[in-house]
């Protein structure tokens, strides 16, 4: 079983297809990481994250298990990462790389922005996860406070950007696949959204039964 799960940025959908992993007792694979380590390496480099070469260079040299997530979840990495995978070639270099996490045997869960619709258009149940930009920005000031100060404003003007970018470049735009069944998480604290989801995979094993 694959469980795709996209979504724009502070959606819901990492702690969904957590607990959707733990549920099931799936490998997930947080699609975003990849992106965001990726971004790092050049940050790290002293590069350009907007420098095409290097970035391909960097995405060409990931491996799975060769970063932690604790370091990449800033607002700083967060807005590189979302330069970096306007990239048409660094997309390119990493759907290999997902799509050998979701062949895993017994299958994964993966999200980001493109699984649906380029990684694994073969998942089912392929859930699209979204809220209104409000709840998105005050979902995500309120993890960053635990890292330290943030401004709510600041967030939004993130979010509201990368939202533009993920939505309108050339490669894999973030957008739900004709057979994604969208979930608003907008009132919805994170166990309503998993008992949803739930729901969703549950029908989608059902029909797929039916169906073998």
């Amino acid at each position: 079983m694959i469980i795709a799960i996209d979504g724009p940025a502070a959606s819901g959908k990492g702690t969904l297809a957590r607990n959707l992993a733990r549920h099931f007792d799936l490998p997930h694979l947080d699609t975003g990481l990849l992106y965001r380590a990726t971004a790092r390496a050049l940050v790290n480099e002293g590069r350009d994250v907007s420098c095409k070469e290097a970035a391909i260079a960097a995405a060409r040299g990931l491996a799975l298990p060769g970063f932690d997530d604790i370091s990449l979840r800033g607002r700083e990495m967060a807005e590189a990462a979302s330069i970096v995978a306007a990239i048409p070639e660094v997309r390119a270099a990493l759907v290999e790389l997902q799509r050998a996490f979701a062949r895993r045997p017994g299958g994964a869960v993966l999200d980001g922005r493109d699984i649906g619709t380029v990684i694994c258009p073969e998942a089912c149940p392929k859930i699209f996860v979204t809220a209104s930009v409000d709840a998105r920005a005050a979902r995500r000031t309120l993890e960053l406070r635990a890292q330290g100060d943030v401004d709510y404003a600041a967030v939004l003007a993130d979010i509201v950007r990368r939202d533009e970018r993920d939505k309108n470049r050339a490669t894999a735009p973030l957008m739900a696949a004709k057979d994604a069944i969208v979930l608003d998480t907008t009132t919805l604290d994170a166990e309503a959204a998993f008992q949803a989801a739930l729901a969703i995979v549950m029908d989608c094993a059902a029909s797929a039964g039916q169906q073998g």
